[in-house]
């Protein structure tokens, strides 16, 4: 199930999304402050850590250990005050679980939206296998919900609890939505904004103060439908991450 959902290259299309939610978490966002260039190159810095959990995902063993060792080589050094002085280290589990969980919601948002439905069964089957990955992104066993039940149970209570909007949230999220780019990629640019903002959870665009309404949620349905009529008939080449194709060539 992971390599059937992560495999598919329309998840960029939530790459804003999982992006601002990280950041949504005040320790998160205190470290993406410090130790990052999200305001030069926003969308550089999250292909770039996509291409590292491909490889995990993807990736033969030798190259997946390999990986997962860079990603904790560089969570080792990252850590600080945030924005009221209380300490955070990268490798704190509650940290990397928030992250790992932004990372599995957008995944199965995008995926359902844009690709087709999943049954319950194969929800749960992809969290378990999830989970096997949030282990080798140094996310203790026991520090995970147990099931899927579970993580939604877990999901729902942060965005009630556990999340603050901060400055650097907000500057995060004028950097997604708003890029410097040629203006030929404005079109793009559109898109991912559109569906930036309306898979977003309400109580954070909300609290971020996005607008959202009828005509855009019309918007983004239409997108979807197009976008779910045009994958079937697309050879892989155009529709699968790279790295999900030499996978799977690699398996059989």
């Amino acid at each position: 199930m992971t390599w059937r959902v992560n495999g598919e290259a329309v998840l960029l299309l939530g790459g804003g999304r999982a992006l601002i939610l990280q950041v949504a978490h005040p320790k998160v966002a205190a470290g993406v402050a410090e130790f990052s260039n999200y305001r030069e190159d926003p969308w550089g810095r999250l292909y770039r850590t996509l291409e590292l959990t491909l490889t995990i995902v993807f990736g033969d063993p030798e190259d997946s250990r390999a990986a997962s060792r860079r990603l904790r080589a560089v969570h080792e050094r990252v850590g600080g005050s945030d924005d009221q002085g209380e300490g955070y280290r990268a490798l704190d589990p509650e940290l990397l679980l928030w992250v790992h969980a932004t990372l599995i919601d957008t995944s199965l948002t995008i995926y359902q939206r844009y690709v087709g439905a999943l049954t319950p069964r194969e929800r749960d089957l992809y969290y378990d296998e999830m989970k096997a990955l949030g282990r080798a992104y140094a996310i203790p066993s026991d520090a995970m919900p147990a099931d899927y039940a579970a993580f939604r149970r877990y999901w729902g209570s942060m965005l009630v609890d556990g999340l603050r909007v901060t400055e650097t949230t907000r500057d995060v999220t004028d950097s997604v939505l708003r890029p410097e780019l040629p203006r030929f990629a404005w079109p793009a640019i559109e898109l991912l904004r559109l569906v930036t903002v309306g898979t977003l959870p309400a109580e954070v665009r909300e609290e971020l103060g996005l607008e959202w309404g009828p005509g855009r949620q019309r918007l983004l349905a239409g997108s979807q439908a197009a976008i779910r009529r045009l994958l079937p008939v697309l050879p892989a080449l155009f529709h699968r991450f790279p790295a999900a194709r030499r996978g799977l060539l690699r398996a059989a």
